[in-house]
């Protein structure tokens, strides 16, 4: 399956260990991750080699090519939720997962838009058991798993 990854850089890279993990884990399980670029140590360099317009056609391109988006919203993106609109108007499923206890916008988690898929993780095992549901699940659920204990806002 192809998957789009999305993850923040511009607004922060604290939870990139994490990325990593998840792009690692995919592609172990045969994924084809067209945004591979998100978990590079030297993102901010790499990416100097091109113009905004020329990153913003890459990556809308990769995303549509996707069969499935993940995004990691741990840490707030302001790409990060334009990809994650963009793929949802496309009527593509999407898959946003954070740490359990962050403070994560409403704009996100308020979201009932069909195709969306809404899940905190407490620990890394949680969060390849909500991934690899999503990838595997023809029959996804427009919103699950909102923890009632995380404030969101």
């Amino acid at each position: 399956m192809k998957i789009y990854f999305c993850g923040s850089i511009a607004g922060g890279r604290k939870f990139e260990d994490v990325y990593g993990k998840i792009v690692d884990y995919l592609k172990a399980q045969a994924h084809q991750v067209l945004s591979e670029h998100i978990v590079r140590k030297d993102i901010f360099e790499y990416e100097r080699q091109f113009t905004p317009q020329q990153i913003f056609q890459r990556d809308i391109e990769m995303l549509n090519q996707a069969d499935r988006v993940i995004a990691e919203i741990s840490n707030p993106s302001l790409g990060v939720g334009y990809e994650i609109c963009h793929a949802l108007q496309r009527n593509m499923k999407v898959l946003c997962v954070y740490q359990n206890g962050l403070y994560v916008s409403r704009m996100i988690t308020g979201n009932t838009m069909p195709g969306i898929r809404i899940s905190s993780y407490r620990k890394f095992d949680d969060l390849i058991k909500i991934v690899d549901r999503f990838v595997t699940d023809d029959e996804l659920l427009e919103t699950d798993e909102i923890k009632p204990d995380v404030e969101s806002g």
